[in-house]
């Protein structure tokens, strides 16, 4: 179940590097915070603790549905085009994403980590999503779908932490939840003044700003 799960999530960062539309790739990550938090439970077991419990449904509630309706109502608020718009194009994003793919799993299958396997797919696919939420950042143009990229670096570096639950204090994942909750706020309150004032979610306009 824990690989199923753990490629499940490596299709949908690669379903995000090719999406051309900005409400799908919304769906496909509210759809990889679901599945971080089915890994979460699968991990935890039938006798999880109330720590354990409470992280689960925090991570379900938050990154699954509130998350990805949040975007979604700022998306609506902002109107103009719901193309992706990249700055390098879908099979170059691919080709990219193979190469970030080799480099996950040549950097997983080097780390010893306590309570992973060496040649673990989590690691590999925790670097992947990571180097996935840069590149989206990096890549395209419209600002919403930076904010997914933030999301998805998030969720790569919350999938490392579910590896090393035993060994990870449960309120530093709650602070890591809280965090991104508060980013996402103030991210959306970014993307609704950047619309009021420019008409666009366009980031690279802003080198046609003057004194």
């Amino acid at each position: 179940m824990m690989d199923t799960l753990l490629i499940l999530l490596l299709l949908i960062d690669l379903r995000l590097l090719v999406t051309s539309r900005l409400n799908s790739a919304i769906h496909w990550a509210g759809a990889q915070g679901l599945l971080l938090g089915l890994l979460a439970l699968n991990n935890a077991g039938l006798h999880a603790g109330f720590g354990a419990t409470l992280l689960i449904a925090l991570t379900i509630g938050s990154k699954g549905f509130v998350f990805p309706w949040l975007l979604l109502r700022a998306l609506r608020s902002t109107g103009g085009h719901r193309e992706v718009e990249p700055y390098v194009s879908a099979n170059l994003s691919l080709l990219l994403g193979m190469v970030l793919l080799g480099i996950s799993y040549w950097l997983g299958d080097r780390l010893a980590l306590p309570g992973i396997e060496k040649g673990s797919l989590l690691v590999g696919v925790a670097f992947f999503s990571i180097l996935t939420g840069f590149l989206l950042i990096i890549a395209r143009k419209k600002a919403i779908m930076q904010v997914l990229g933030f999301l998805v670096l998030e969720n790569g570096i919350y999938l490392f932490g579910t590896g090393l639950a035993p060994h990870t204090p449960l309120f530093v994942e709650l602070a890591v939840l809280l965090d991104l909750l508060v980013a996402v706020f103030v991210m959306g309150i970014t993307l609704f003044q950047i619309t009021q004032e420019f008409d666009h979610m366009d980031t690279d306009q802003f080198h046609h700003l003057k004194e």
